[in-house]
């Protein structure tokens, strides 16, 4: 599993969220999320923003470049 589905699987986690639950909140599709989670597909910058910001986390955490 890559740094990327790693971080997003655990700070969803932490947040107490279902992968529909965090879809609805920061505007993206829970498939896509799942699928990021299951290390099938990999998200474009603009969604990994979206995500970093929404769980007050650098983009280079996010994407598993930095602790």
């Amino acid at each position: 599993m890559n740094k990327f589905a790693e971080r997003l699987i655990e700070l969803r986690k932490e947040a107490g969220l279902s992968q529909v639950q965090l879809a609805k909140k920061v505007g993206l599709t829970n498939s896509a999320i799942g699928l990021w989670e299951m290390n099938k597909r990999v998200p474009n910058l603009d969604a990994v923003i979206i995500l970093a910001q929404y769980f007050g986390v650098s983009v280079g955490y996010m994407a598993g470049v930095e602790d």
